[in-house]
């Protein structure tokens, strides 16, 4: 028997009107059209500084792994139902419209449960107007290709840092059988006959290939094996729902991937990883304003590099069932040296926030970014506020002063914003944050969750 309850609409549209047990979301859920996501590139972040933080934060759904997720619906005629999903993130419902533009019907409600259907691929064309606002929208063309036998995706967009090529996601399909051209700003690729295995050799580690090549073997003819494979947890996590729709996947969290192809996946519910990279963001919040936070639902496993380097600038963190506990009182940060790497390295996602933390350390710390080139565009702004930052290549020599000022800053990438976001935390004054569009598209309920820890921030 079905344990029906009415759901809660969401802000931005989405309706769900009755919800049952997983086994009976088909029939039970009503699917509707994801709504259009409504840009606020003209609203701004104003934070006042000085407060420490103390209190409980929910770590919601990790984006990278539920964008990943969503795409992976294309692969399956039947539903897919996500739970532990940011629901209220900007890149969500922006790939929300690439994937309703292609027949897939989606419900989402806010208490982080989402279904997917692709019971029809009805389109086949990922469009330059809906891909050009994020990178992660590119990842519809291995299942496209895999079910369909034909996508047309748009060369994707996101945020500005550096070339970031598509290249490896197409030579991977080219070695599976697939015909692609590059015309007018898109990829069109036809494999008509369906994908083949293949033995795919990484150059270098690149998790979005990882992910697209997985997908769209699944599919596959036979068994098709990647070398150099990403490991980050999000993969892992992908790869698990895909087990669940019935894909056979050996060596996840492994340079080794091994996807034999089935005819046909089905639909699943799954659970989406807690977000490692919101989890190392408010550690560094609290290694800057000092003071003890639990952080709800999340997990310190996938985080090694970084509490390593936590720990020796003299910060407390511990796990505590389902929580994490980060503390930070009486000393200064101690200054620490780090280099951003893939997985299980350093991660460049969280190395804004790092540098941030480190403006007020006692020494000084260096950082060294390897994976993107353009990723030390926070500097200037973080410079403005009074941090002594000098950057010579790829290598960022940070010397810790008194105290930051409140200033007008402008973001210029997702994880840029937030650590401008971190360094009004602690400025003095007022400092407001203009751009904060790139805020939105990856971080749930920010200015919520700071503030009910203490923080004194506010939209306007």
């Amino acid at each position: 028997m079905s344990k029906t309850k009415k759901a809660e609409p969401l802000k931005n549209d989405i309706r769900v009107e009755e919800w049952a047990e997983p086994n009976e979301t088909a029939q039970t859920i009503e699917l509707v059209q994801a709504p259009e996501v409504k840009s606020s590139g003209l609203d701004k972040m104003r934070v006042r500084g000085g407060n420490a933080l103390n209190g409980e934060i929910r770590i919601s759904g990790a984006k990278n792994a539920a964008l990943k997720h969503m795409c992976a619906a294309i692969l399956s005629d039947q539903p897919l139902q996500l739970q532990n999903m940011p629901v209220g993130l900007g890149d969500v419902r922006t790939l929300a419209q690439v994937l309703s533009h292609l027949g897939v019907r989606i419900a989402m409600r806010s208490d982080g449960v989402a279904v997917l259907h692709a019971r029809e691929i009805t389109n086949s064309v990922a469009p330059y107007d809906l891909v050009r606002k994020m990178r992660a929208s590119v990842l519809v063309l291995g299942p496209l290709l895999a079910r369909h036998g034909h996508a047309e995706v748009s060369l994707p967009g996101g945020c500005a840092l550096g070339t970031r090529p598509v290249d490896l996601h197409i030579n991977g399909l080219r070695a599976m059988g697939a015909e692609i051209e590059i015309e007018n700003g898109y990829i069109k690729a036809e494999a008509s006959n369906g994908l083949h295995s293949a033995e795919i050799m990484f150059p270098k580690v690149s998790v979005g290939a990882t992910e697209n090549l997985m997908m769209a073997a699944t599919l596959a003819k036979g068994t098709t094996v990647l070398s150099n494979a990403a490991r980050e947890p999000e993969i892992v996590d992908q790869g698990e729902a895909l087990i669940k729709m019935g894909a056979r996947i050996d060596g996840l969290g492994t340079p080794e991937i091994k996807i034999e192809g089935v005819a046909s996946l089905h639909g699943a519910t799954h659970s989406v990883v807690p977000d490692r990279i919101e989890t190392g963001t408010y550690m560094c919040a609290v290694g800057l304003t000092g003071g003890e936070v639990r952080l709800k639902n999340t997990r310190t496993d996938f985080l090694s590099a970084l509490i390593g380097l936590l720990h020796e600038a003299g910060m407390d963190i511990k796990q505590d069932g389902a929580d994490v506990v980060v503390k930070r009182n009486g000393a200064k940060i101690r200054g620490v040296d780090l280099m951003t790497e893939p997985y299980p390295g350093f991660p460049t996602d969280l190395q804004a926030q790092f540098m941030t933390m480190l403006t007020l350390c006692d020494g000084a710390g260096m950082i060294n970014e390897t994976i993107f080139e353009n990723r030390f565009m926070h500097v200037p702004e973080l410079n403005r506020m009074g941090a002594d930052i000098r950057v010579q290549g790829n290598a960022a020599i940070i010397r810790g002063v008194d105290k930051l000022e409140g200033a007008e800053v402008m973001a210029t990438d997702l994880r840029a914003s937030v650590a401008l976001i971190l360094a009004g935390l602690v400025a003095e004054g007022e400092t407001t944050v203009n751009r904060i569009y790139h805020l939105d598209r990856g971080y749930e309920n920010i200015v919520e969750k700071l503030t009910s820890v203490g923080a004194d921030i506010e939209r306007i």
